[in-house]
């Protein structure tokens, strides 16, 4: 077997011949979806590969050839100001060391993201950044076997025991929670979008570790409001102001009325902004509006957005240092997981 670039042992095209007892051609036809090999042959074959980690042609002839010097980003969609950010940042430390970057898209789909891994694993990329769909970390599993490395961010995959970088979602919240809570807040709502990821996870328990520690009750009945997850259906962009302010006005319609909302997403306040204006409830005299992002138009919002600062730019460029550290065999043995706390930004939203 050929050895990979981590020190792993690659199973060659040979290899995998050997283990179904057919030749290489047929292998090969068969992994490229070319004709003369009949569809049960080619599931076998394809079975077989997946199991034994083997990664065809292009990345096998890279190696023996030399790097191709190109980054893979996988993501999923551009539309996210977190991702697009990341993704300029990453291109610019990537050209500053002489490597060019492959966009791929998982639009928050497994399927799609499988699609992705295995293009990426066909390009013969030297390296992956990725901010996995977290369905299950198996997906990921053949670009470990065959030696590539592989940083992580904003979604972690412990299991996988690859670098993690990411926003410090559970301390940024507790930061905005605090913020609100200091400025008298007595009972705060969390609106944040329904879906399995660990940024939502951590921000949730941030939100309830603030409230405890002020004395406060949590109960996510009464404490956290969830948007559906309009991600999954619709990718043009990756959160809604419309669903925001659906949930904010079925809440405040069914008698909810907190003193302060802390909001997962900038997008989710210009929603919320609506339904608050439309029952006369005012800001920041009623009712505190926190964001999450702090998106280019919340200085324009009406009164003005306080909001979190979050590091999109220090993630990716610690990211992909990390990984050409890797592609060039200068990282060390650790395993590296960082994530970075965001800053406030305090507006007329929490000012009283």
């Amino acid at each position: 077997m050929a050895e990979t670039s981590r020190g792993r042992r690659q199973p060659t095209l040979q290899d995998l011949a050997k283990v179904v007892g057919l030749t290489a051609n047929t292998i090969s036809r068969a992994l490229n979806d070319r004709p003369g090999v009949s569809a049960t042959t080619r599931a076998l074959i394809k079975a077989e590969a997946e199991r034994l980690g083997y990664v065809p042609n292009v990345h096998a002839r890279s190696l023996v050839l030399g790097s191709r010097k190109t980054i893979g980003v996988i993501v999923s969609n551009i539309s996210n100001p977190f991702f697009s950010d990341l993704v300029s940042e990453v291109e610019l430390q990537a050209q500053h060391a002489g490597y060019t970057v492959l966009l791929l898209l998982s639009y928050e789909s497994a399927e799609r993201e499988r699609d992705a891994i295995d293009r990426a694993l066909r390009s013969g990329l030297d390296g992956l950044i990725a901010a996995p769909v977290q369905e299950r970390s198996t997906a990921w599993t053949p670009v470990i076997k065959a030696g590539i490395p592989l940083v992580l961010v904003s979604r972690e995959l412990p299991e996988l025991g690859v670098d993690f970088y990411s926003t410090d979602n559970d301390a940024g919240i507790q930061l905005a929670t605090d913020a609100v809570l200091a400025r008298g807040a007595k009972d705060v709502v969390l609106l944040d979008e329904d879906m399995p990821f660990s940024t939502i996870r951590l921000r949730t328990e941030g939100f309830r570790h603030s409230l405890e520690r002020h004395g406060l009750t949590f109960d996510p009945r009464n404490n956290v409001a969830l948007v559906p997850p309009a991600r999954s259906f619709r990718v043009s962009q990756s959160w809604h102001a419309d669903d925001a302010y659906r949930v904010a006005a079925d809440l405040l319609d069914r008698g909810r009325r907190p003193d302060a909302f802390v909001v997962g997403d900038d997008y989710y306040a210009l929603g919320l902004y609506r339904a608050l204006r439309e029952r006369d409830i005012r800001i920041p005299e009623h009712v505190m509006v926190m964001g999450w992002g702090n998106l280019p138009f919340t200085r324009f919002m009406e009164p003005p957005l306080s909001t979190l600062l979050l590091p999109f730019e220090e993630v990716a460029r610690r990211a992909t240092r990390r990984l050409l550290d890797h592609i060039q065999g200068t990282a060390d043995g650790r395993i590296v997981t960082e994530r970075i706390v965001p800053e406030l930004a305090i507006r007329a939203s929490t000012t009283r």
